[in-house]
């Protein structure tokens, strides 16, 4: 991304370098203050009161809020600017942190008590009303990862797409390295839960100052005239992007969406992959107390391994990996991979379980950002913002079923949940296979 512009590619990579690190920054801080909780979210509401279905709903609650407020988010992004619409999303989940440290002082008074042999033995207490309240402001104004997403697309050329939107994923992981090892440690005192929430509410503040002060907006442009117009920076290779008004951009509703070429297969792909992890999501954290017997500091340290392996893979390897396959290649290996690493989550052997999560890291790593990158290509400029939403929202939706769902098939099922997730990512192998090697027109960024 380094170097001089004597060419307009070179001054692709120029205009892209620059402004890619803030959002990198912010996706990393914001990550960061979200994985901290990772490890003992499950401890924590246990002791509420809660199992596993309470916690999937616990979780779900994010994503069922956040199908309303993402494509939102993603519309006004259009509009009004990438870098607002972060502050505003930012700014709610700040205030969800203070909530959420809110309920740890509350007494655990009992709502409802439920004894059922599919949900199983809980009880509704004030502090996890309190806690769903908190994920809920934060889902209503979670567009966090859609209009990053957006964001990049905006800064990004179409050569550097999937290597740029690796480097987002990287960002993010490397969140998730440091978070659950700062739940480890922190978690682990006499403070219990109370450091570590009180951890991410401060990293929560700073990316909020992070996105006021430091992250230029995005100016995403429109071209409604021939983008081939020859100018004076055209011939001395320092073109840069006509912007124009776009007519109608708040119109793109979810029908329009759907007509765009490849959107439906890929937004299907898109919830197949979210219902797959997250059912792994859910039943994980239980399996980890209750079939491998880990603590606090076991699932935090497994969580940042896990992570760090997600960085080399989608840093060195996906960057070598994508200048020789196409993005519908890696999407189809990766996705093999993955469900793969499902199969041997079964175990309760400490050595196959961090085999698995090589392959799950392997396999998510070539998988994801092919897929994110496919589906910001075949979204166009245009309509960059409304199909970013769109695809948070059938995340969303996945999520929401996935977390709750996953709590209950993990009361009957157990470990087997997790075959569950493999037979799911499986069929995204299939649909992949089938997209990407018969049908010509879908969007596949080449490796150059």
């Amino acid at each position: 991304m380094d170097g001089q512009i004597p060419n307009s590619t070179e001054a692709a990579d120029q205009t892209a370098g620059p402004s890619l690190y803030p959002i990198l920054a912010v996706n990393f801080v914001g990550t960061l203050g979200y994985s901290i909780i990772l490890p003992f979210l499950v401890f924590l509401v246990t002791r509420l009161g809660g199992n596993a279905l309470i916690y999937g709903i616990v979780g779900a609650t994010y994503p069922a809020f956040q199908l309303v407020g993402a494509p939102i988010l993603g519309k006004w992004s259009d509009l009004y600017g990438r870098r607002k619409i972060l502050l505003l999303s930012q700014t709610g989940t700040l205030a969800s942190w203070f909530i959420f440290l809110l309920a740890l002082f509350l007494p655990i008074s009992s709502v409802l008590n439920i004894d059922s042999a599919v949900f199983g033995t809980f009880s509704i207490t004030l502090p996890i009303i309190v806690l769903f309240f908190a994920r809920a402001l934060d889902g209503v104004t979670g567009g966090n990862v859609s209009v990053a997403n957006a964001y990049l697309a905006d800064i990004t050329d179409e050569e550097h797409r999937n290597e740029n939107f690796g480097k987002m994923a990287i960002s993010a992981n490397l969140g998730f390295i440091l978070g659950p090892a700062l739940a480890g440690l922190l978690g682990a005192t006499d403070l219990g839960e109370t450091l570590p929430v009180l951890a991410a509410l401060i990293i929560s503040f700073i990316a909020t100052l992070m996105i006021a002060f430091n992250l230029p907006e995005s100016h995403p442009c429109f071209l409604n005239r021939d983008p081939e117009m020859v100018n004076v920076r055209k011939v001395f290779g320092q073109e840069h992007k006509e912007c124009f008004e776009l007519k109608g951009s708040e119109k793109l509703a979810l029908g329009e969406i759907l007509k765009l070429n490849n959107i439906p297969s890929l937004l299907t792909l898109y919830f197949l992959i979210f219902l797959g992890f997250n059912f792994f999501y859910t039943a994980f954290p239980f399996h980890a107390v209750k079939s491998l017997g880990w603590s606090i500091t076991d699932t935090g340290m497994f969580f940042s391994v896990l992570s760090l392996m997600m960085v080399i893979v989608q840093g060195p390897v996906l960057s070598r990996a994508a200048k020789k396959w196409s993005d519908g290649l890696l999407i189809v290996v990766g996705s093999l991979i993955l469900g793969t690493n499902f199969l041997l989550l079964t175990s309760r052997n400490n050595v196959m379980i961090y085999l698995a999560a090589v392959l799950f890291a392997l396999g998510n790593g070539l998988m994801w950002p092919s897929v994110l990158a496919t589906l910001s290509k075949a979204a166009g400029e245009k309509s960059q913002g409304s199909v970013q939403g769109y695809a948070s929202s059938f995340g969303g939706v996945a999520s929401i079923i996935g977390l709750t769902i996953g709590g209950i098939l993990y009361e009957l099922l157990g470990a087997g949940i997790f075959i569950v997730s493999a037979g799911i990512i499986y069929t995204v192998f299939f649909m992949a296979l089938g997209l990407f090697c018969f049908r010509k027109d879908v969007p596949v960024i080449e490796g150059s």
